[in-house]
């Protein structure tokens, strides 16, 4: 194997040094790493995966079976055909025995995505393909060409997307197509392009222009190096400048292979002999330690065998057209037994596929031995013709049920030279089968995980939102907690205080002075049009159409089985206008699940729902001291309890800013919520903190509002409910409308086992030990002993806290039977204790609800 002093189309002034399995090797610029290797005399390339054969290079494109290699730099990336691996400076590579290590370390290259939307979309940049879309093009319409080769300029009026392969054609003339763009590059490839790039495009029309694969044949010793697809040393001569070997023998089924003897005997290898199935005769095996030595050659029926010296054995057995894209558009095929190949067959989409224009020959597929073991269908999973005797001797006909036993076409080549090879063999195994194939499917070609991510990867993966008012938090000393995709403010520790004394510290300013938290995660959902007011009804356990504008009402959702999705609260902002607010983790699901009902089932509603969180930055302002705080903020705006009572709402200026504010409360405490526009939100925070200084202001974080909220024995969705709980479990029947005729979950109610006595209810649990605090998710018991597995529990912890204003711990749990329980005793087993616990009921701080008017 040598590089031929004049031929081919790499760029000899242009010298590429690489490193491949240690060794140090030199090609030119337009080389693959296969031409480099061949052209350096590397005959082996790695090992099979099951049997550890040796491999080298078979084929010159992306049907390449054996050729497989570890990149190492500048980045390592597993299980690459090195006929696609363009050649460049600093590339470092290695050989594979079919299986490849992931990187350890993050990939630092960008990949991203685009959508395009086309008149016409040409797969394929041969002559074919160029003439159809010059063809498309003439017309005035819009069109684009993709290419997987490195091509350098396309048609006139055409938008031409080279190193692109159109990996996946899916309904409606959707394609998904792999850019390559800065893999040739290498280390030199500019950071800020990305690497790879995922096109999205819908097309009027497609054009399949995607030529064909030549087909192998099943010989004993078929997968040994220096075997190679006729075709492919053609292109290695003429692309590459590259001579596959010195001396060969030829084996075909057509005629193609007899041009690629007379070009590559011009070019100086000896063709020993060309052996033609037509004239009788076959390659019955092949010798060699590391790579092909010596052809036999025999009669097909029967005779003295002739050997070769030979480093090189080109092999045709007709061609394949490339009817993968064709077929996942939902193309039938049909095997046309005169050109011995599968051909389109009709498409309910919007497709044109060009046939290539090479010649018929025989349909010969599997040379006949009495040992099938080396007569290999698949090189990449070491199937062979043996194999697929087995799966048939077991009594499987369909050619699905043999891939699956055999594996075979389940590589990464995904069986572009071994499908119809296989079909053959199953045809042959069962004494004239009809030939079959197996089901083609997205990708073409493997897509790597990054491509497919595209930016949506590292921070991008689950992109961290954060509040207007979040640079103050972390100026401030807070730190944080993840809440569904938002960063929360925790607690806010002061000099060296650990969670439990910060906690202490903000819940007593809560309950005694006044205390701000950033509430602006919580989900916030306008909900408009003439049926607003109906629709809510449909949804809602509570009346909501009899709220009237300037009032709010706290709400629940529930799904259709009636148990409990999500809560907070509804404002009526006008007639035909509301604003829902939903827990910070729900906010997605809960508009996702108003659209489905508006979408699928009441399509006729006039009602219209907007997301509106990242629109308003929201300050709760808490404690006894808060009417003081924001009377200071608002002076034009009346905020005594006749005036601004609770569960209403008023537009007003705080601070200076056109400000919504809510008497709401989820710490049971005189409390607002002030809402103004996003951009204002440090300007809002930092107002109310100055303003409540002479009282001792103290912001406080999620910690502490759990605190609050449980000493009051308010649920929080996802905590104390699991799927599995009803309004009614959570002692929250008077949210459940009587009156209305019916609601999503409603009829749920009725059903025996959402009315039953025993089912979990929400309780407070107070431990013996006033300083034991249980741990979340301990299971309840009514005895001290505890018995043997499986031990009956009655019911788990949701929520457990200690309490300054309680004076001890406590918890919130879900209890069989629960609020009959209340005053009974209860066990925690913790361990190698068990800790005694007086079941309450869950409203354990003001239960008369006098602090929340101040």
């Amino acid at each position: 194997m040598t590089r031929h002093p004049t031929a081919g189309l790499v760029d000899r002034s242009v010298p590429v040094g690489f490193r491949f399995d240690g060794q140090e090797y030199r090609g030119y610029r337009g080389d693959t790493l296969a031409s480099a290797l061949l052209a350096n005399g590397v005959r082996q390339v790695g090992t099979s995966v099951r049997l550890g054969r040796p491999r080298g290079i078979y084929s010159a494109g992306s049907e390449e079976p054996t050729g497989v290699v570890q990149i190492e730099e500048p980045f390592p990336e597993p299980m690459l055909t090195a006929t696609t691996v363009e050649l460049h400076d600093g590339l470092v590579a290695s050989g594979l025995s079919g299986r490849g290590r992931l990187a350890t370390t993050p990939d630092p290259a960008r990949y991203d995505a685009v959508y395009a939307h086309t008149d016409v979309l040409v797969v394929g940049g041969g002559p074919a393909g160029v003439a159809a879309a010059e063809a498309a093009a003439r017309t005035g319409a819009r069109v684009i060409l993709a290419d997987e080769h490195p091509v350098a300029a396309g048609p006139t009026g055409v938008r031409l997307l080279a190193r692109t392969t159109v990996v996946g054609y899916y309904d409606d003339n959707y394609l998904v197509a792999v850019q390559r763009r800065t893999n040739h590059l290498g280390a030199a490839a500019p950071p800020h392009v990305a690497r790879e790039r995922l096109w999205r495009i819908r097309a009027g029309r497609v054009v399949l222009a995607t030529g064909a694969h030549e087909r192998p044949i099943a010989f004993a010793g078929n997968d040994r190096p220096g075997v190679m697809l006729a075709g492919a040393a053609r292109t290695y001569l003429h692309r590459y400048g590259v001579l596959a070997g010195r001396r060969a023998v030829v084996f075909t089924t057509n005629d193609s292979a007899y041009a690629a003897a007379r070009e590559l005997a011009g070019a100086g290898v000896e063709i020993a002999e060309i052996v033609d199935t037509r004239q009788g005769q076959a390659v019955v095996g092949v010798e060699g330690d590391t790579g092909v030595s010596t052809v036999e050659v025999a009669p097909l029926a029967g005779g003295a065998t002739r050997r070769y010296d030979a480093d090189l054995l080109l092999v045709s057995g007709g061609w394949n057209p490339v009817l993968h894209l064709y077929s996942q558009a939902g193309g039938r095929l049909r095997f046309d037994e005169e050109l011995g190949r599968f051909v389109p067959d009709g498409c309910r989409q919007a497709v044109s596929f060009v046939l290539d224009e090479s010649l018929p020959g025989s349909t010969f597929f599997v040379v006949p031995a009495e040992d099938y073991r080396t007569h290999f269908v698949d090189l990449q999973r070491d199937v062979t013709v043996a194999d697929v005797l087995d799966a048939t001797g077991a009594g499987l006909r369909s050619v699905e049920h043999v891939k699956r036993y055999t594996t075979a076409g389940t590589a990464h080549d995904q069986g572009k030279t071994s499908g119809v090879l296989t079909s053959a063999a199953v045809r042959q195994a069962l004494g004239g089968h009809a030939l079959g194939l197996t089901t083609f499917r997205p990708p073409y070609t493997p897509v790597s995980f990054a491509t497919l991510a595209g930016r949506d990867r590292g921070r991008c993966f689950d992109p961290v939102r954060v509040t207007a008012i979040h640079d103050w938090h972390v100026a401030h000393g807070a730190l944080f907690e993840n809440v569904g995709q938002w960063q929360r403010a925790r607690y806010y520790p002061v000099a060296a205080e650990d969670m439990p004394a910060a906690v202490r510290r903000e819940c007593r300013a809560a309950r005694e002075g006044v205390a701000l938290m950033d509430a602006s995660t919580l989900g916030k959902i306008e909900v408009q049009g003439a049926d607003a007011a109906a629709f809510l009804d449909r949804l809602y356990t509570n009346v909501l159409s009899s709220l009237r504008p300037g009032a709010i009402r706290y709400g629940v959702l529930c799904h259709a089985d009636g148990m409990l999705f999500d809560d907070g609260t509804v404002a009526r902002l006008a007639e035909d206008r509301f604003l829902l607010t939903t827990t910070t983790g729900n906010a997605a699901a809960v508009l996702e699940w108003l659209e489905e009902w508006l979408q699928t089932e009441w399509p006729h509603l006039r009602a219209y729902c907007t997301s509106v969180t990242e629109q308003w930055a929201t300050v709760a302002l808490v404690g006894p001291r808060s009417r003081d705080v924001l009377r200071s903020l608002a002076p034009d705006l009346a905020v005594d309890a006749a005036a601004f009572p609770f569960m209403t709402w008023r537009d007003s200026t705080v601070a200076g800013l056109a400000a919504r504010v809510c008497r709401i409360s989820f710490s049971g405490e005189l409390a607002y919520e002030i809402n103004v526009p996003w951009w204002y939100g440090t300007a809002l925070w930092e107002a109310v903190y100055a303003a409540g200084q002479p009282f001792g202001i103290t912001p406080y974080g999620t910690e502490t509002m759990h605190v609050l909220r449980a000493e009051k024995g308010y649920p929080i969705v996802g905590q104390d409910t699991d799927g599995t709980v009803t309004p009614h479990d959570l002692g929250m029947a008077w949210v459940v409308s009587k009156k209305k005729p019916d609601f999503v979950g409603k009829r749920s109610f009725s059903r025996v086992d959402t009315s039953r006595p025993d089912r979990r209810h929400l309780v407070g649990l107070l431990p013996d030990d006033r300083t034991t605090l249980l741990p979340e998710g301990a299971h309840l018991i009514a005895t001290r002993d505890v018995p043997p597995p499986p031990v009956p529990a009655l019911g788990h912890v949701t929520s457990s806290y200690p309490s300054a204003a309680l004076g001890r711990t406590f918890a919130l749990a879900l209890v069989k039977g629960g609020r009959d329980r209340i005053g009974q005793r209860l066990y925690a087993p913790l361990g190698d204790r068990v800790v005694p616990v007086t079941v309450a009921g869950p409203v354990l701080y003001d239960p008369e609800g006098a602090r929340r008017d101040g």
